[in-house]
């Protein structure tokens, strides 16, 4: 189904069946995932519920976003710093102006 296809109830219903015995191997035979899946969610369940040590999902949803933002302003003051240097070049210096402080 690709990246982020299962929807959170799915994950969670696999979880419980896992928690409730049921084989990892047999629950990805019987539902067609990779098992490697089914551990992924079961790690970043641990993760989330304090059990194991790691960024939660919440976190992780945070960083992202973050991230996005911080691309978005640096290409923000790529194209500030481009402007700027085509003014400087079409602007002639005023003469005889004092100093700026």
């Amino acid at each position: 189904m690709g990246r982020r296809g299962y929807p959170p109830e799915f994950r969670r219903k696999v979880l419980d069946l896992i928690a409730s015995g049921r084989k990892v191997t047999d629950l990805a035979r019987d539902l067609d995932i990779s098992t490697q899946t089914i551990y992924t969610w079961r790690r970043q369940d641990r993760i989330d519920r304090g059990l194991e040590p790691g960024l939660t999902s919440t976190e992780k949803v945070e960083l992202v976003a973050a991230k996005r933002r911080i691309a978005e302003l640096e290409t923000e003051l790529q194209a500030t710093r481009r402007a700027i240097e085509l003014v400087r070049q079409v602007v002639p210096p005023k003469c005889g102006s004092r100093p700026s402080r």
